[in-house]
This record gives C-alpha cells, structure tokens and sequence, in this order.
C-alpha cells in the first residue's frame, strides 16, 4: 500500500477526528514532511483537509473518485479487487481486462474507467458509459470449473450486484435473465461475461460490470430516458462509486468462494429470490427460433427453463427474451 493509501485508510477509520503529522508518520513510516507532501496531492485531487496547529488534519469532504487508492484504503478482501488499474477515459474496460489477463494478471484484478467511449453489452450493443457518473468495470477470474458450468458466473455477479444495491443504496433491484439488473422495470446495470480458454480448461473470464449509479435524467440520451436508471434517481441520494466497489468486491469474493466450495445451489436460490423473469410470459428470440412461454425457473445448471402453452418444457441457454404482459 502506497503512502496515499494510508493516508485515506487512517482518516476512513477516524471519521471527524484530527490525526496529528506525526501520528500519520508513524502510520506510513514516512517522514512529516511526505505525509504533509502527499496531503497536498490529495489536495489537488478534490479531498479537502481542515489543518490546525498541534492538532493535526481532519478530513472535511472527499471527491466522488474511483481511483485505486480510494478504493485500496478501505478494502479487506483476500484477492478481489486487490490489483487495480483505473483510468479516465477508454475505448473499453473489457479490452484492457482482456490485456491483462493474457499477461497474467492475477485472479481478482479490476479494470476501471471513469468513462468508456467504446463499452458494448451483450450481443455488440453498445453501452452508455457517460463520465464520472457510473461504475465501468471489468474483473478477471480464473475459476477451476469446467467449461459448461462458466454461465453460472454471469448469475452470481448479477446476486453479488443486486445484494451489493441493497446494502448501498436500498432500493429494490430485480435480475432479469441473463444479464440484467432492473429497479421498478429500468435497467440500471449490465453484465457481460467473456472467457478465454482451451478445449479442457478455462484460462479466464473477464466480467464487465456497467451501473449508472450517480446519472440524473438528463444525462440519458432520449432514447433510453424510459427504459433506464440509476441508483440516484432510484434512491434520492448520491452513492459514493467507491464505497460501492468495496462492497462489490466483498460481496462477490464471499458468494465465489462459497461456489467454487459448495457448488452453484446457494447462487441459484438467491438469484430466483431476485428474479425478474420467473412467472412472466416471455418471447424467446435465438437465431433459428423463436419460442413462447412463460419463464418457470432455472435447472440445476443455471439455464432458464421455459413451458410453452403445451406444457412442454425447454431449456434457454443463450437468446433474446422479450417480456410480455402476464395474461
């Protein structure tokens, strides 16, 4: 951890006291005069210090920043979220995650932006990244399953997002199958899972990972201004990005860890608890087919399990599914 770091560590675990220099340069095993250097940085960086002789700093307000070390400072995970790259603006997360990981980033990395010109969801479509406003990221993993189970991992980050909102924001979030988180029928986050690997193994998976957190409706193209929105808007608050990747990153290692142990039971039951499809009528669009039904629950597997007007069951594994109104 760098000086910065534990810098913002100590004032997290101090809200509103003053810490003296040379407390703080005890803390970091650096001289007063670096702790008051790197303060002024972080100065520079929005964070605003209250300073008074003999008494030391407080911290008064802290920019909205997802940079690593605000994120660092307050983590306790063993390996997610532990490596971070975070940057301003790029074309996309998922390509640099991709980068990293062919380079042998290790397992838990999380690639950040503040702004993705380029960022695509599911099927090529491309996704809104505008800046400051959300969370843009992609995470690597390198689980030990086989290559059928790797699905499994798009539920138990779309569990790990919906809890993570309830414990940040508190607002009711349902998970629309596969890949999607609503609040009150609009979107407000999407995943997309991609792997790399062989015929017998998984190399990785690089999870991205968009939420419009702190958007206002105006920053919604017209297009999306009914079908999208954010945690603010949902909530009536801000939420601070970087708190809510600390959460994300706990929440997520606890519900892997538990799957990688025990399977993908526990997953599949919190992921129906959150369920936005199960009981709905839905269209299901693949490219050879197009199927009827209504959405009954996911099999052992993960897969969504559909029953026609016949009463015949099928087994949905990758498809567009459009909702229709229950009759």
């Amino acid at each position: 951890m760098n000086i910065k770091q534990e810098i913002l560590k100590a004032f997290q675990a101090n809200p509103g006291r003053f810490i003296s220099g040379e407390e703080l340069s005890h803390t970091c095993q650096c001289s007063r005069t670096a702790v008051w250097k790197h303060i002024e940085e972080l100065r520079q960086e929005g964070y605003v210090f209250e300073a008074v002789r003999k008494s030391g700093y407080r911290l008064v307000a802290a920019p909205d920043r997802i940079a690593e070390e605000e994120i660092l400072a307050g983590l306790d995970t063993r390996r997610i979220g532990q490596t971070i790259y975070a940057h301003d603006t790029v074309v996309s997360t998922q390509l640099l995650a991709h980068e990293a990981a062919s380079k042998g980033a290790p397992e838990g990395t999380i690639v950040l932006a503040e702004q993705q010109i380029g960022g695509k969801g599911r099927l090529g479509r491309a996704w809104h990244s505008p800046k400051g406003t959300g969370i843009w990221m992609s995470l690597i993993i390198r689980p030990a399953i086989p290559l059928p189970k790797t699905p499994q991992m798009t539920l138990l980050t779309a569990v790990t997002v919906a809890k993570t909102i309830r414990k940040t924001a508190d607002v009711p979030v349902l998970i629309k199958w596969p890949n999607d988180i609503f609040i009150e029928d609009k979107k407000v986050c999407g995943i997309l899972t991609e792997l790399n690997a062989e015929s017998d193994r998984v190399n990785y998976l690089v999870i991205g990972i968009g939420i419009n957190v702190n958007s206002v409706e105006s920053d919604f193209p017209e297009d999306l201004q009914d079908v999208a929105t954010s945690l603010r808007i949902a909530s009536g608050e801000p939420i601070r990005r970087a708190a809510f990747i600390q959460t994300f990153c706990r929440v997520f290692e606890e519900e892997y860890d538990h799957y990688l142990q025990h399977g993908f039971e526990r997953a599949k039951r919190e992921w129906e608890t959150y369920s936005y499809s199960i009981g709905r009528q839905v269209t299901v669009r693949t490219l050879h087919t197009t199927l009827e039904g209504r959405a009954v629950g996911l099999d052992e597997e993960g897969v969504l399990i559909v029953e026609d007007a016949d009463g015949n069951r099928h087994k949905v594994y990758s498809a567009d599914v459009e909702y229709r109104a229950n009759s």
